[in-house]
């Protein structure tokens, strides 16, 4: 029995030896196992490493009782990253991995990382150990994959915020007038009527209009009415012969004078001019008076239902009716505000001088960051304006200054569309891409349609972004096309000739297998340190180094 023990026992560790001396060849043998990685350069995805790993094991590699250990290491300046095994047993392991053929067989593995800074320049390796026993053996270091594209990430996040624009006007339209008043059912110009307060202060402002380098007299008009008294045909022939004595004492009043072309008018009954006296004047029931004229617009009705009210018709015919009975002399003048320089001199040297349009079209001319904002705070706190506020944080944000810039907007009034989109560019440079989302979806924009493009790109919606972004001009909009392969509609996009623009033309250049192209952009792009380091690492360039 003892004998038979021994030898037993000694056959058990026999087949025991044969099993480590075959598990050791698969070591040995390593060289014959095919590995091959999808994307076969690994790529960077809203902060995210994944790819597929396939490896081939070869007919007559994997024994039967071994069991594998694989695990995957991304190898980076800096350090490494190293994922959980993936463990594989032979045929005749009785354990819960996962069971590869002795007669050959492919595995597939999804691999994934988290992107740190480094990893743009990486190496994924398999290391791999053989188990059989109590024995193991390291696999020799199975290199799958190279680099780690990371073009994504040039993204411009800074966010798109336009200003509110200003109602300055360059060319201010004016006027200048005198009238002449008439008796009523009369046309004759009184000769007092030549030499009134009225006319004196016409005849001195084409004077002034003359000897005013920044006014330019566009032409005079002549404008003839009557009162709304009388009937409708009547009216309108008596102001047709006002408009004709108009016009002769026109030409007399202005003799020797500067006038340009004349255009003789005849309105009629003046009623837009009877509401406006009615509106300013003190008579008691005048509310009553404006409901007739908004009630009814047949002036024969207006002028029955007016002459019902007895008591303020009498009062109208005193105060307001002799008024109307008139003929307008009027100067159209063009008067040219502070030109760009001009303005620019009175912000340093007088800016209390200008008003709020003014200001607010000032400091859009101003290129220094600190006076810009220095001049919307002061059209803020003057004119209480509040789109002097907006575009306060509009040029903080621009200064890289986001908590200021978030405070600004925190006082805007108005809460409309822009200052959503203005708080969803807050929420994106403080990396809160959902919040941001939000805001941009609510603002509803053209300029949140782009900032939410910016959020896609993060997030890895490429052609999302692109479809966005497409036809338009820039770098956001170039990029994107770049990340869904359109190298062509990206050459379209770009039209700066700046550094970080030079950079993406070098990717282009590069991805469509144009050398020269690629060392001309790239020396072009250079000249920003950042950009030159980059060029260094960036698996875009492996092939040009």
């Amino acid at each position: 029995m003892k004998s038979i023990s021994r030898f037993l026992a000694a056959a058990v560790m026999g087949i025991a030896a044969v099993g480590c001396s075959s598990a050791a060849k698969m070591a040995e043998m390593a060289e014959n196992v095919k590995v091959t990685c999808d994307p076969e350069v690994l790529e960077v995805v809203a902060g995210q490493i994944d790819a597929t790993v396939s490896v081939t094991y070869p007919d007559g590699y994997f024994h039967p009782q071994a069991i594998l250990q694989v695990t995957p290491v991304l190898l980076y300046e800096g350090g490494e990253a190293e994922m959980k095994p993936f463990m594989y047993q032979g045929e005749k392991v009785k354990d819960n991995y996962k069971a590869v053929s002795s007669k050959g067989q492919t595995v597939r593995e999804r691999i994934h990382f988290d992107y740190v800074e480094g990893m743009e320049k990486a190496r994924l390796v398999l290391r791999g150990k053989v188990l059989a026993g109590k024995k193991s053996w390291d696999l020799p270091i199975k290199k799958v994959a190279d680099g780690c594209n990371v073009t994504y990430m040039l993204v411009e996040t800074e966010g798109n915020v336009p200003y509110k624009a200003d109602n300055y006007q360059e060319v201010l339209v004016q006027t200048a007038e005198g009238q002449i008043k008439y008796g009523i059912n009369s046309a004759d110009v009184a000769g007092k009527e030549l030499n009134s307060q009225s006319i004196k202060d016409f005849q001195a402002a084409l004077d002034e209009i003359k000897a005013n380098s920044r006014k330019t007299l566009v032409g005079t008009e002549v404008v003839a009415y009557a009162s709304p008294d009388g009937g409708e045909n009547l009216n309108a022939k008596l102001s047709d012969q006002r408009s004709k004595t108009a016009d002769k004492a026109f030409d007399k009043v202005t003799k020797g004078k500067e006038t340009g072309e004349t255009t003789v008018k005849s309105v009629g009954q003046d009623w837009e001019g009877f509401q406006e006296l009615v509106a300013q004047s003190n008579i008691e029931d005048k509310d009553l008076i404006l409901r007739v004229l908004s009630m009814y617009s047949d002036p024969a009705v207006r002028e029955s239902e007016i002459k019902n009210i007895s008591e303020v018709y009498t009062s109208l015919k005193s105060t307001v009716l002799p008024e109307l009975r008139r003929a307008r002399f009027i100067a159209n003048v063009e008067y040219q505000n502070y030109s760009a320089e001009e303005l620019l001199a009175l912000v340093e040297d007088n800016a209390d001088v200008l008003d709020e349009e003014a200001l607010l079209r000032a400091a859009s001319l101003v290129k220094a960051p600190a006076k810009k904002a220095e001049l919307y705070r002061k059209a803020a706190e003057k004119y209480d304006s509040d789109r002097a506020r907006f575009n306060l944080g509009v040029a903080l944000l621009a200064a890289g200054k986001t908590a200021e810039a978030e405070k600004a907007f925190a006082s805007v009034k108005e809460q409309d569309a822009e200052l959503t989109n203005a708080l969803g560019v807050i929420a994106l440079r403080n990396e809160d891409l959902d919040t941001a989302a939000k805001y941009f979806k609510k603002a509803g924009t053209e300029a949140s349609a782009e900032n939410q493009a910016v959020v896609d790109i993060l997030n890895g919606e490429y052609e999302k972004a692109a479809q966005t972004l497409n036809g338009k001009t820039g770098f956001n909009a170039a990029l994107a096309q770049i990340l869904v392969d359109n190298p062509q509609a990206a050459s379209k996009a770009l039209t700066c000739q700046c550094p970080k623009s030079n950079y993406l033309r070098a990717i282009i250049a590069a991805r469509q297998g144009d050398a020269e192209a690629v060392a001309e952009y790239l020396e072009k792009a250079g000249k920003a340190k950042k950009l030159a380091a980059r060029a260094e690492q960036d698996v875009e360039f492996v092939q040009y180094r």
